[in-house]
């Protein structure tokens, strides 16, 4: 008897307009505890909009989004579905993590400090427990060595790694990868990558990456989905998206990856 494995995360019909331009246009998606998901696709194809309506960061024009089977932007209020508020959004929204293209690192804090802060405010931990936890996430991304420097002492690899360690400290069971090495000097992307793998061996978290190293893609990725023009034109294996699939557009954009 097959085990049936409930989603972690669900989108619904999901549709995102800015003004009059349909960024997502319907999409479907499920995915599962632990399950590592890349997303490809041409610049302005939405890859971005999916990861950030999940961290509450943009507001669905339509459909629904589930985290663990909570509605994410919706909350019952008497026999009906309002929109939710802060207070919903933060609980359902707990549990995951991202890190994005730019850091976004506080520069008047130090490594640890940047760590430190958000299990200590968001979660309310006590600072020794932050501090212990940040230190083994730290040394987890092979900075243990950098607790007392600056990111502007930092190179743009060990500022990715920074912001992977702090997002970590929260314990997320789902993290989000924004193009994570788009920002790096091409000899700095590999050593942010590891990390990353090293992170998808361990096989705890969901993770979904939104990138274009296609490589990486075909080594950590369960599932790889193409979207295109807002909607998910492929999905599949990465084997199945990335080196077998006879859709055109795909076909077309996999071109400029290949010497």
């Amino acid at each position: 008897m097959s085990i049936i494995v409930k989603p972690i995360v669900t989108y619904k019909g999901v549709h995102k307009n800015f003004g009059d331009v349909e960024v997502l246009k319907g999409i479907d998606l499920n995915i599962a505890p632990g399950e590592k998901v890349a997303i490809i696709g041409p610049s302005g194809s939405g890859k971005t909009t999916i990861i950030r309506l999940l961290m509450t960061l943009e507001e669905p024009s339509a459909g629904d989004i589930y985290v663990e089977g909570n509605n994410l932007w919706k909350m019952q209020r008497g026999n009906k579905m309002v929109r939710a508020n802060e207070k919903h959004l933060r609980k359902i929204r707990s549990d995951i993590g991202m890190v994005f293209q730019h850091f976004n690192l506080f520069p008047h804090m130090t490594v640890l400090e940047n760590c430190v802060i958000s299990p200590v405010e968001v979660q309310g931990i006590d600072k020794q427990t932050a501090k212990k936890l940040a230190m083994e996430m730290l040394e987890k991304v092979g900075l243990k060595d950098k607790l007392d420097k600056y990111p502007d002492q930092l190179s743009g690899g060990q500022k990715q790694r920074v912001a992977m360690a702090r997002a970590l400290v929260m314990k997320p069971k789902v993290m989000l990868f924004d193009e994570v090495t788009s920002a790096l000097d091409p000899e700095l992307v590999g050593e942010v990558l590891e990390v990353i793998r090293d992170l998808a061996e361990e096989g705890e978290m969901a993770m979904i990456l939104v990138t274009h190293e296609m490589d990486f893609a075909l080594d950590v990725a369960d599932r790889v989905l193409f979207l295109d023009k807002g909607v998910i034109a492929e999905r599949g294996t990465a084997k199945e998206v990335i080196e077998e699939s006879k859709n055109e557009r795909l076909q077309e954009f996999l071109k400029r990856f290949r010497s």
